[in-house]
Parts: C-alpha cells; structure tokens; sequence
C-alpha cells in the first residue's frame, strides 16, 4: 500500500526527495528508503539529481521511469474516436482520428474492431486502455454505459472490450475522466476539492472532493448542464426546457448569433468566434451573455460544493476571451460574501486533452488508494509490477 502511495506521490507531484516523501506520506524515513529501494529494482522508479541543502549532504530526487508502461486514451464521440497512447508522465506519444458513427446497430462491435486494430499497432508496455465517454458510467472497471447523444442504452462498453483485448479497461464519464488527469498533471496536484468545468457542445462538471472523483449514486454526478435555468426556454435533448446547455452550449451560441444576424443561415461556432475577433457587437454579445447565464448557474454550484478552485477547459475556451468579463462579474456576484475569492483558472484546450482524461483513467491506478479502479486497476497495477520484473501480468 506504502508503495502505491510513493508512485502516488512521485506521479502527481513530480520528483521528490525521500525525506518530503517521508513527511507527506507520514511514515518513518528508514522505511522510505527500504522501500524505494524495492521500487529502483522493479524499475518503476529512479533517482534523479540533487537538490541544494542548508548543510549535510544534498537529497537525491526520485521520480518515476517513464518508460515503464504507457496507456491508451480513447474518447468516444458520435462521429470520431480521438485516440492516444500517453506515458507514465502524461506526455502524448502518438495519437489518431477514427472515424466512427456512434448512431449505427452494430457500434460496439465496431469500437472493439477499431481499437484492436489500432491498439495492435502500438508499441511499448501496455498498461490498459482507459475510454471517456459522454454518458453517465455505472463505474470505472465495470463500464456500462447510458450515452443518449451517443444513441446508446445500457451499453457494455467495458465487458466488450476486455472480450477482446484481453487488457484491464476502466471506463468513465468524459468529464470525470479529465478532472483525473487535472489531478495528475494540471491545477489539481496542488488542490484536493475542485471542480472541472467543460464548455462546448455542452456543458459538463467533474467534481473532486479530497482528492477523489465525486462519481454520485449512479455514476452521473456533475451533470450541471442539465440544470434548468429558465423552464420556457428551449427543449434540451433530456427532454426538460431550459436546461444549461440550451443557452450556452454551441448550439445555443450559434442559434442566438444566426437569428441576431451576426452570421448567416449557415454559419457555425467558427464564424461566430471569428465575428467577435473582428469586432462584431453582436456576436460578442451573444458570448457576453452566455457569460452572464454561466457564471450565475456556476456560482450556485460553487455556493453548494465549496471548491478550494474551479478549472474551466472544454472546446468553447478559444472563445473564452469573449466570455471572461460578463462571466467573471455574474460569478463574483452571485456568490456569498466569504466565497467571492474562489479562483478560476482557464487551461490551454486541444482536441487530444479528452483522449488524454481518459488515458489518466489508467495511469491514475498506481496511485488510486481509495479502490475506485476496482479489479480493472489491480490488474494495471499488476501489469506494471510484471514489467518491471519481467514476468507476465494475469489479463
């Protein structure tokens, strides 16, 4: 247990010295020092430089060998599969754009082919395949899926792909994936509440509290999108009116632009967001507003949660310039008195952020202390011990 702990430390905070692993983790050095001495020899782990001392020798640094395993990351959308294979350290080693139509009888089937193919392609130490999904996920290692803008009900995404990769497979909500991997590489290895907050196409909400995924009773936790704000406002896909999403996700952006005239009959997000940059007046307010509607809806969750921070990423981020004044002022403002220093924080978005969250999903496993990966992350723990020592990993 002390050892997954180590490799905890070691991947969400980066090289350590063992006294600060000693002191973190609250247990004595001698036993610090035995310990990572088993995890030098297994090559999870290696010594790295030293770091300068108020007298006596200097600390070496341990961190982890990057080349021990890597993951694979899959996102699933209704029409693509973003796939990447990510090391230990969370660098993308190689990535892909599939094709793939969620909506068609034999999808599943469809998913498993694809990524046997691809998954037989790549090369290095697999430690197991880790899917994003935009659904809720009954959980991590059982992986059965309800995915309405997939088309998919009671979907066994996890059953079938372990069938035929014969590797673990942890699967969950897209979101909740990518508040993982803010845990392991971005603004959640200093914070252990926080939430991740995803504008786009929807809006999505990945609640960590001490350092765990707040997953609900269900698996469909953080699903603020679905919040109704103004109960005459248009029909979401749920079936409810006036939901998040209808007002601030694209399609909501790129209604209120075409009728305002800020873009044609057939414009989209990009000619929108390219309008606001020109100075458009009216397409910077279609944002000005959806900032406003946001950060009231935003502040309530953060009234309720209490967050030490809130991470806010998603497609809808290259816009963000044009959401951030009317966003920021609803959301102080809306807030209590004592709550109205919450920081926000914007981080950089790209296509393979998504395949990434759903990588960490595997590499979190090491350092998952609490049990969520279930026998799908003692697996992943296991392959990674086999290669350190040579041995074969049961599948």
């Amino acid at each position: 247990m002390i050892q997954s702990a180590i490799l905890g430390v070691l991947g969400t905070r980066g090289a350590t010295s063992r006294a600060d692993l000693a002191r973190l983790l609250d247990v004595s050095s001698a036993s610090i020092t035995q310990l990572s001495k088993i995890l030098i020899a297994r090559g999870l782990v290696a010594e790295l430089d030293t770091t300068p001392s108020n007298g006596g020798r200097p600390a070496r640094l341990l961190g982890l060998v990057r080349s021990a395993g890597t993951a694979v990351g899959v996102k699933v959308t209704a029409d693509h599969l973003a796939v990447v294979q990510v090391g230990l350290a969370g660098t993308i080693e190689s990535s892909a754009t599939i094709p793939f139509a969620s909506g068609r009888p034999d999808a599943l089937d469809r998913l498993t082919h694809l990524l046997q193919d691809t998954v037989g392609a790549l090369s290095g130490h697999l430690l197991g395949i880790g899917v994003g999904i935009p659904g809720s996920v009954d959980s991590r290692p059982s992986g059965i899926v309800d995915a309405p803008t997939l088309g998919w009900s009671d979907a066994r995404v996890g059953p079938s792909l372990r069938a035929r990769l014969g590797l673990p497979v942890l699967v969950e909500n897209d979101v909740n994936a990518l508040a993982v991997a803010d845990r392991l590489y971005g603004a959640g290895r200093e914070h252990r509440s926080y939430l991740v907050v995803t504008i786009g196409r929807g809006v999505g909400c990945g609640v960590v509290i001490d350092g765990v995924v707040h997953r609900g009773a269900s698996g469909g936790a953080g699903e603020i999108g679905h919040v109704v704000v103004d109960p005459e406002g248009p029909v979401c896909e749920c079936g409810s009116r006036g939901c998040l999403e209808t007002l601030v996700g694209d399609d909501a952006l790129v209604r209120a632009a075409r009728e305002r005239g800020a873009i044609g009959p057939r414009g989209g997000v990009r000619q929108l967001r390219s309008a606001a940059r020109s100075g458009n007046a009216v397409a910077r307010g279609v944002y000005a507003e959806a900032g406003r509607v946001l950060g009231r809806a935003l502040a309530g969750v953060v009234q309720v949660l209490d967050p030490e921070i809130v991470v806010l990423l998603g497609e809808g981020i290259a816009a963000w310039t044009f959401w951030e004044p009317d966003f920021e002022f609803a959301f102080r403002s809306s807030l209590m008195p004592s709550r109205r220093g919450v920081p926000f924080v914007v981080e950089p978005w790209s296509d393979e952020k998504w395949a990434l969250g759903a990588a960490a999903l595997v590499l979190s496993a090491p350092f998952d202390m609490v049990g969520v990966g279930g026998d799908q992350g003692r697996l992943v723990r296991a392959r990674l011990a086999g290669r350190a020592s040579g041995a074969g990993a049961e599948q």
